[in-house]
């Protein structure tokens, strides 16, 4: 059975497209580093941020702003750039296939690169300060060529 592309298309052009003006860091740590990390988070208590643990490394997503209060207690951090935060939002359901597959594909023939991360019900993309115009453009043109916003 073939993926209902019409269905993520149409979810891509009623999603709204939020940012928060925020820059924020990506930040690798060392496995171990999983509990500092999410008192990190918690202490930070902002809208937007991440954690990822996997079995080799936990990596955050922190705002800028906040960052030089926490650096000392994470030390063996490393940064990986200044990112912007684009958020479809809408809720989505669990089974819709290739909502971030379109959004791939349309960021791609910008040259834009992305980090997509997911929630619960929506999906969010980081993307470099010096390519988020691009990116939003891009994204916003789509959504008009598909009928949307």
């Amino acid at each position: 059975m073939a993926p209902n592309v019409d269905a993520a298309s149409q979810a891509f052009s009623r999603a709204a497209l939020y940012t928060d003006n925020v820059v924020y860091l990506l930040v690798h740590l060392p496995a171990p580093a999983i509990t500092a990390s999410a008192g990190v988070l918690a202490e930070i208590g902002t809208p937007f941020s991440a954690l990822i643990a996997d079995k080799d490394e936990v990596t955050l997503v922190v705002p800028k702003e906040h960052w030089d209060s926490f650096a000392h207690r994470l030390p063996e951090h490393r940064l990986g750039g200044d990112y912007r935060l684009i958020t479809f939002d809408l809720p989505l359901d669990f089974d819709l296939v290739g909502f971030m597959a379109l959004v791939s594909t349309i960021l791609a023939e910008a040259f834009v690169s992305i980090l997509p991360l997911a929630s619960f019900e929506r999906d969010h993309i980081l993307v470099s300060v010096a390519q988020f115009q691009a990116a939003w453009d891009a994204l916003g043109q789509a959504q008009a060529r598909l009928g949307g916003r």
